[in-house]
């Protein structure tokens, strides 16, 4: 399984997510707007989280919207229905590179030194954590798990 950490084609890999995310949008009945599709877009560049005023600034520079709730409410769209997550470590925003089973959200590795963000399948560690809980005597609702660390190449490794 290649990772966003490894050297791979980007341009490929962000052409699969946006394709995703048309299917996802053609399948529920959404729309995806022109703004919706650029903010996707603006994520998909990079493997990284941006702020909303990063993606504002882009938007307006492409003159398609100068105030906050422009991007606001595009990302809400866009993480509402699974196609960007929230970085809450970051307060920013990050596009979905993989599809998830419904109801269960992806780990997120965060390189602390490039800002690189990857998801995981979480699947395995959410069982655990529920099946934890559930000893504790707590239900698991919800968990947003982020682990913020170095990735190869910014240890020196051959990424």
């Amino acid at each position: 399984m290649t990772t966003i950490f490894e050297r791979h084609d980007h341009g490929a890999c962000a052409k699969e997510a946006l394709a995703r995310a048309e299917d996802l949008a053609a399948a529920q009945g959404l729309r995806l707007t022109p703004v919706r599709r650029r903010v996707l877009e603006i994520l998909l560049e990079q493997h990284r989280a941006l702020g909303a005023y990063e993606v504002l600034d882009r938007l307006a520079a492409e003159g398609l919207g100068k105030q906050p709730p422009v991007a606001y409410r595009a990302l809400d769209f866009l993480v509402e229905h699974g196609l960007a997550h929230r970085i809450q470590r970051l307060n920013a925003f990050t596009a979905c590179q993989h599809s998830h089973p419904e109801g269960v959200a992806p780990v997120f590795l965060i390189c602390r030194s490039c800002q690189t963000v990857a998801e995981m399948d979480a699947t395995g560690l959410r069982r655990d954590l529920s099946r934890l809980g559930g000893e504790a005597g707590f239900s698991v609702e919800r968990a947003t798990i982020e682990a913020l660390g170095v990735c190869a190449a910014c240890a020196g490794g051959a990424a």
